[in-house]
């Protein structure tokens, strides 16, 4: 039987999102807007997903969920339910229910060293899928981060005509298994060099630099966000999972910005890794990675 874990009424999903295990036995969060049964589906999903329950192994009981949540029959076979809907797990009639998800696919690390090239080598060994191509006035997010609007931005006629951008919606799978979506956005008169079919075919980096674009540097920023319906649809999730977003803008050799990459990823599938050292300061010592951009 697997170790139960107990969570009181305030930190069901937040202490289990942390990695706390507290020892106090308490029911699920009945003011949260979420439904209780979802609050348990979440957190035994999720338990499956970072290996703690494996393949093969049995799930709490309808009547030990109903004890450790305290939580009814109806709630408890609701969130198992949920599970078994998903093929994470599978109803065994007289033997219980048992997981039956395997992890076929390893999670692709992504080291922050070489980014350019890993960005390059990934696009070139994973499978991308075009769901939206076309050319429209750009976002003021996108159009901030492009240079092509913003407070303090002088707008000349050229800069005016460059307002208008090429947005693609792909989403990024290895060996079948969505890992991420991607939303990009690049001048125009840089998108209009590569059509439609060949951003079907060919990494966006790939793309940039056969249309005579060289490429010098990045800069992103990683964060955290909630899967919609939509994003859900396209990576397989459930809607509401946590997914990582990353930020990026990619510059040529002049500075001046080619790309604005908008990534959401599943962090089941993928994860950056950052090699770092310790150094020391004037005054004390602290870590630092290579490249890093302090804010």
């Amino acid at each position: 039987m697997i170790k139960s874990r107990r969570l009181n009424k305030k930190s069901l999903l937040s202490h289990h999102a942390l990695g706390i295990q507290p020892q106090v036995q308490s029911n699920a969060q009945e003011y949260l807007r979420t439904p209780l049964y979802h609050q348990i589906y979440l957190v035994l999903r999720q338990m499956i997903l970072d290996g703690e329950l494996q393949f093969g192994d049995r799930l709490p009981g309808e009547q030990e969920l109903m004890h450790q949540y305290e939580v009814s029959r109806i709630t408890a076979q609701r969130a198992v339910n949920e599970l078994a809907r998903e093929g994470l797990v599978v109803r065994e009639r007289g033997r219980g229910t048992r997981v039956v998800r395997r992890l076929m696919v390893p999670p692709i690390f992504s080291p922050t060293q070489g980014l350019l090239d890993n960005l390059q080598l990934m696009g070139k060994e994973t499978q991308a899928r075009l769901l939206e191509f076309n050319y429209v006035p750009a976002p003021p997010e996108a159009a901030a981060a492009l240079g092509l609007a913003g407070e303090g931005l002088k707008r000349s006629t050229k800069r005016a005509r460059l307002e208008t951008v090429q947005r693609a919606v792909r989403v990024r799978s290895v060996e079948g298994v969505p890992f991420s979506h991607l939303t990009t956005f690049v001048p125009e008169d840089i998108g209009r060099m590569f059509s439609e079919d060949d951003l079907a075919s060919q990494p966006m980096l790939s793309l940039l630099e056969q249309s005579g674009v060289r490429i010098s540097s990045a800069t992103q920023t990683l964060g955290a966000t909630l899967a919609d319906s939509r994003i859900a649809l396209s990576l397989g999730v459930v809607v509401g999972s946590a997914l990582l977003q990353l930020r990026r803008v990619v510059r040529d050799d002049q500075q001046r910005p080619v790309e604005y990459l908008i990534a959401l990823y599943n962090p089941a599938h993928y994860q950056y890794r950052m090699a770092m050292s310790r150094t020391q300061g004037k005054t004390s010592k602290g870590w630092t990675s290579p490249g890093e951009i302090s804010s």
